[in-house]
């Protein structure tokens, strides 16, 4: 019994999974209700203690949403999940007390005792594997046909809720993060720096004289620009920098794992790339605008998100004040 007409993609294309993960821009978010729903459903509907929407990591399985758990997430090298994902089938286990793989398996000898589990695999359109969506009970326990399909039904709906999650986080118009979006993945940013000291920058991006775009060529050629201004630090960016549009004519891009010089650096490549597009518009006729950047490192100081825009706001200022189509840093206190 398979749960996605998706050809699956190669069981060892590690790398591969893990960039599909990544892209949904799910893991370490805030719990979500269509998730939360379907776990109550399934814990209801399939009388099991614990049902869980769990995302395999690199070294680690994340509960996006879990009943009959405490714990948020438990080392991937004692997850049933790891060995789930590995197929396209449902993973079944009817006593894992017995069962070569589980036997000694702490979660099966300690809390939160695991004798039976039923693992659907959560497939994305590209065909990886990115985690399940897992029935466990405390008991043994022969699980069904019937009661397998319905999970596979449950599943199917938790991958449609990746999609349109996905969805609802891309700004329509240049595909970049929507703000609600961006702001999430840099809430998540600032809570990795604090657990793992790792450095991180932000920058916010304005086009120069916008206004002038739109009032000039029209509303079509504004969008034009912004079109062009994201497609341009997409192909600029590294596959690990984000890029969001916080609004109007505004963008941010989120650098993990770079100090304040490499950032300034970087967003002067993406100044330079801004400045260098010709932007050619549905009449014929071609524009060109440049972008104004401020930089804000990551420090201890900063204490949320608003706090780290406003940080990236004040240099921003600085190069709209000094002239435009510049890159300033802010200070790191």
């Amino acid at each position: 019994m398979t749960t996605s007409l998706t050809q699956p993609a190669p069981a060892d294309d590690e790398q591969g999974r893990l960039a599909a993960l990544r892209q949904l821009e799910i893991l370490d978010t805030e719990p979500e209700e269509p998730f939360e729903n379907v776990v109550s459903l399934v814990r209801t509907v399939l009388g099991v203690p614990i049902a869980t929407v769990t995302l395999v990591d690199e070294d680690r399985q994340w509960f996006k949403a879990r009943r009959g758990l405490d714990v948020s997430e438990t080392p991937r090298d004692v997850s049933f999940c790891t060995h789930a994902i590995r197929q396209s089938e449902p993973f079944l286990v009817s006593d894992a007390q017995v069962h070569p793989l589980f036997a000694e398996n702490p979660l099966v000898l300690g809390e939160p005792g695991i004798r039976s589990y039923a693992g659907i695999p959560l497939q994305t359109a590209e065909g990886f594997n990115v985690g399940t969506l897992c029935a466990i009970d405390v008991q043994p326990r022969e699980f069904t046909e019937a009661e397998v399909a319905l999970l596979s039904n449950f599943a199917r709906i938790v991958v449609n809720e990746f999609e349109l999650r996905r969805i609802a986080q891309r700004d329509q118009l240049t595909g970049a993060l929507t703000r609600r979006g961006f702001l999430e993945m840099a809430r998540h940013e600032i809570g990795r720096f604090r657990r793992y000291g790792r450095p991180s920058c932000l920058l916010l991006v304005d086009i120069d004289f916008f206004k002038q775009v739109n009032d000039t060529y029209g509303h079509p050629a504004g969008d034009a620009a912004l079109k062009a201004l994201a497609e341009t630090v997409t192909l600029a960016k590294r596959p690990v920098d984000l890029l969001g549009r916080l609004g109007g004519e505004e963008f941010a891009v989120l650098l993990p794992e770079t100090e304040a010089p490499d950032a300034f650096w970087a967003a002067e490549r993406f100044r330079q790339a801004i400045e260098d597009r010709v932007i050619e518009l549905a009449d014929g006729r071609t524009i060109a605008v440049t972008a104004s950047f401020g930089i804000a490192p990551l420090t201890d100081t900063v204490t949320s998100v608003e706090d780290w825009l406003s940080r990236a706001d004040e240099p921003l200022y600085a190069a709209k004040h000094a002239g435009r189509n510049r890159c300033v840093v802010g200070g790191s206190s």
